[in-house]
């Protein structure tokens, strides 16, 4: 690629380059992350995302004179050792204040570098910062390059200063190269720098270093603190497997040795630290400060305005309406905060109003109907757990030594009547009876969650598949443990679809009930576990064993954009012992616990989406079908969505694929790729190492599919479970997330005070008020995009991202194609004869339309599990 050009370049020329970078006070909000009040972290995050606060010694000309250092190194000339030819230090010499390719906070700097003949192409560049504070260095840009034209170094980086490093801060071009292909002047220094990036497993790890190391989930509680915080070990074990995170090295708890002693900043590797722009720190930190400050200050008043809990529907309405009355100096400390202020709309009252939830917004009393319930299983916020029932009464899996007999107490004679004249036998061989399963999962724990304050049952939900293509719920079971023991099985009862009277008011109890365990296998299973923490391993396996220079790693880079931040963000305050997971959901301090049993089932394969459609019964193999499957219920909104963008996904990644590897021979060849997948597997999902199911990868179909599914899940399942959880969930009547007191039985007091009240029975018995100003300040800020969010089909480096033109053109192609497909989803919500696109709420199913404005807007699927 780069014969004969050495002698190009004559002796003594000059390169001429820009150098663009971002300054510390333009962008970083990661130094306010210690202890303060909300008021103070956000209050001076607005201060440095403006770059309105500077100091003496971050300036522009601070980067001038002799502070920034860089010597180009050669592509094709090496020296005694092999290893290309380092040039002459050489330094920023001036401000360019005009340049119309710089993004907002970006700053451009000429640079000339001397290069002589024998040092041939340059191919990457060291860069040393002999100032106190970091800089964001975003790319160098070398023009005019004999017989080459322009060089691009895309950096994006982070860069301390440089004795804080062992080894010079090294950056490449954008050229892409299999390992077996890089430039011999480069090999060494390609591998110097994975070295560098893998450390070597010990010592606590500081801010500025970019190590990326493994360890197990032993930070989630604080048993120094109060032995009630401990918490299980999760990973590293046959009862609670789970896959990696990134490792901190911070030191064990005094009481437990396994346990890691908790910090209020966590460890990360630099560059997957929030900081690149101001959106993604700001929703963050107000996040934290919501957990930390506001959240305490909101539950603390409501005592004060004699608000401690919802009598009436009309009292949960006010929340979006009237808004909650608080004392004068809760919203006027919260005033200083933007997102605060925004949210807690006061008009001119001390009143706190949330915005209203898009499930209400048409109707108010849509999210009561079987319909509505039903649909929100294959177009709500959990849209991939319902499953086709192959047997009658549906079986349970678990050991009846230890349980029981939990086979469903569902009979015939309870589903007959709704089925519109079929029976059951014809219902299941025509593929018309499906069921919601969170029986399971639950019962093992059912006895340990009800010695709480909460009251759970274990649930089974079978609906009928009706001839307009609507789901009709037809028995719920209701199962809690023998008061004898859980292994004597059981208690279950049954009920049956009733609109009038008490038993109206019990029937939408129990679904309910059903409702309250769904919301809880969507937040710890489908949104954290499934998505969150399943991808971490591949974050940190790629940047230990893929240099950026690898294809494949610059295929997947988008889509790890600030997981591993969020997701420390999260063990910090949101699944961590008593955070605001533990105390909003039913599963409470077992909540981790418990989906790490649920992992024991996960397979990578079937996260692929017609593998799991596959898995679930709920579509067939179907070679005519656009996508190979057929699905069992046609009108089937985050199925049918789902697979137009998997389809887009994979095309996108075969045609990459097969631009850098011609053949499977390649394939087993790339030493990084084989390292990187045995890592993976044998590391970052160690637990289930001995899985028959892993890839072998040794195949591009292998390869294409693995990457398929990796690019899926952190965009487009993440986008289907995360985006709605606001616009469904914000209205707690909808999707309540605990269950404070068992169905009331006939007879009793609270039976007769069902049929005189129903509304203050169900509130009394759903999620209560303090805990839904939890729940509705944190998905608010969860289901919000960025204004530098990156949507599927973009990236943030433009067409810089490689030299190679097929695969930008192919990405290309690829952005134009989400476009049709946008447009295409556009025009099933408007056909009025699939129901289930709007349902009774009148509510069009929009979170997976790839694109997406800044806001509260339900729908866009970004890049990455950035919130």
């Amino acid at each position: 690629m780069f014969s004969g050009v050495t002698g190009l370049i004559n002796r003594g020329q000059k390169l001429k380059g820009t150098v663009v970078l971002m300054r510390k006070n333009v962008l970083d909000i990661n130094e306010l992350t210690s202890a303060q009040s909300a008021t103070g972290i956000i209050g001076g995050a607005i201060g440095v995302i403006g770059g309105a606060i500077g100091t003496t010694v971050d300036t522009l000309t601070a980067f001038l004179g002799r502070s920034v250092a860089l010597k180009l190194i050669s592509a094709t000339s090496a020296d005694a050792s092999g290893k290309g030819k380092v040039g002459k230090q050489t330094f920023l010499e001036g401000v360019i204040t005009s340049l119309p390719t710089l993004g907002a906070g970006q700053s451009a700097f000429d640079i000339h570098f001397e290069w002589d003949t024998d040092m041939g192409v340059p191919g990457a560049f060291y860069i040393e910062n002999f100032m106190q504070v970091e800089f964001y260095l975003v790319s160098l840009t070398l023009e005019d390059v004999p017989n080459q034209g322009t060089i691009q170094f895309p950096c994006n980086s982070w860069v301390y200063n440089s004795k804080l490093y062992k080894s010079d801060r090294i950056f490449f071009s954008n050229k892409t190269y299999l390992p077996g292909d890089m430039p011999a002047p480069l090999k060494k220094y390609r591998e110097d720098e994975l070295v560098i990036l893998r450390g070597d497993g010990t010592g606590e790890r500081k801010e500025h270093e970019r190590i990326y190391d493994y360890d197990v989930y032993n930070d989630l509680g604080n048993p120094d603190s109060n032995a009630r915080l401990a918490r299980p070990v999760l990973g590293g074990n046959t009862t609670f497997p789970y896959p990696r995170r990134g490792r901190t090295g911070r030191k064990p708890t005094k009481t437990d040795p396994k346990s890691e002693s908790r910090s209020d900043s966590v460890y990360l590797p630099r560059d997957e630290a929030f900081g690149h722009l101001k959106s993604s720190d700001f929703l963050v930190y107000i996040l934290k400060s919501a957990s930390q400050n506001v959240i305490p200050q909101l539950q603390s008043a409501l005592p004060l305005v004699g608000q401690t809990e919802f009598n009436t529907f009309e009292d949960v309405r006010d929340l979006y309406e009237g808004g909650i009355k608080l004392p004068t100096n809760i919203l006027s400390d919260l005033s200083p905060i933007p997102l605060f202020k925004e949210l807690f709309r006061t008009d001119g009252e001390q009143a706190l109003k949330f915005p209203v939830p898009k499930i209400i917004q048409v109707d108010k009393s849509a999210w009561m109907t079987d319909e509505e319930f039903a649909r929100e299983m294959i177009a709500g916020l959990n849209p991939h757990v319902i499953k086709v029932l192959k047997e009658f009464p549906p079986q349970s899996k678990l050991d009846k030594q230890l349980y029981g007999d939990n086979t469903s107490t569902i009979t015939k004679q309870h589903v007959e009547s709704s089925l519109g004249g079929v029976t059951v036998e014809e219902a299941i061989s025509n593929n018309k009876l499906f069921i919601l399963d969170h029986h399971d999962p639950l019962f093992p724990y059912l006895s340990k969650i009800n010695k709480t304050t909460t009251k759970a049952y274990a649930t089974r939900t079978v609906l009928f598949l009706q001839n307009d293509g609507t789901l009709k719920p037809v028995a719920i079971e209701l199962s809690k443990p023998n008061p004898q023991g859980d292994n004597y099985g059981p208690i279950s009862t049954v009920y049956t679809p009733t609109k009038q009277g008490v038993d109206g008011s019990i029937w939408q109890l129990a679904k309910a009930y059903v409702v309250v365990n769904d919301s809880c296998f969507h937040q710890l299973v489908s949104h954290w576990l499934n998505t969150h923490a399943v991808v971490e391993p591949f974050v940190i396996a790629t940047n230990r064993h893929l240099s950026v220079v690898h294809p494949i790693h610059k295929l997947l880079l988008p889509h790890y954009r600030d997981t591993m931040n969020i997701n420390a963000l999260a063990r910090n305050v949101l699944v961590n012992a008593e955070g605001i997971i533990e105390s909003t959901f039913l599963w409470g301090g077992y909540s981790l616990e418990m989906s790490a049993v649920v992992y024991k089932d996960w397979v990578l394969t079937e996260q692929a989406l017609p593998n799991d459609l596959l898995k679930r019964g709920v579509a067939v193999e179907d070679s005519s079908s656009p996508h190979g499957v057929r699905l069992l219920i046609e009108d089937y909104p985050y199925a049918a969505d789902g697979l137009e963008i998997w389809g887009a996904i994979k095309s996108w990644v075969e045609e990459y694929v097969s631009f850098y590897y011609k053949s499977d021979a390649a394939i087993v060849q790339d030493s990084e790729l084989q390292a990187f997948w045995k890592e993976l597997v044998e590391v970052g999902h160690g637990d289930k190492k001995n899985e028959s199911w892993w890839p072998r990868m040794q195949t591009r179909a292998e390869l294409v599919q693995t990457c398929s599914t990796l690019i899926w899940i952190a965009s487009a399942l993440h986008a289907a479970v995360n985006f709605g959880q606001y616009p469904y969930g914000g209205y707690i009547l909808n999707r309540p997330t605990l269950s404070r007191q068992f169905m009331p039985e006939k007879g009793s007091k609270e039976y007769d005070d069902l049929a005189k009240n129903p509304e203050k029975v169900f509130l009394n018995t759903i999620t209560g008020k303090k805990e839904t100003l939890t729940d509705l300040t944190i998905i608010e800020v969860l289901s919000r995009h960025a204004s530098d969010e990156q949507y599927l089909g973009q990236r943030g480096d433009g067409d810089n991202w490689t030299a190679d033109t097929a695969p930008i053109e192919a990405f290309k192609r690829f952005g134009k194609k989400l476009v049709e497909i946008e447009q295409k989803l556009i025009q099933r919500n408007n056909d009025e004869r699939l129901r289930n696109r709007y349902g009774p709420a009148q509510m069009p199913y929009t979170l997976l339309y790839p694109s997406s404005e800044e806001g509260l807007t339900f729908r866009g699927i970004p890049n990455s599990i950035s919130i």
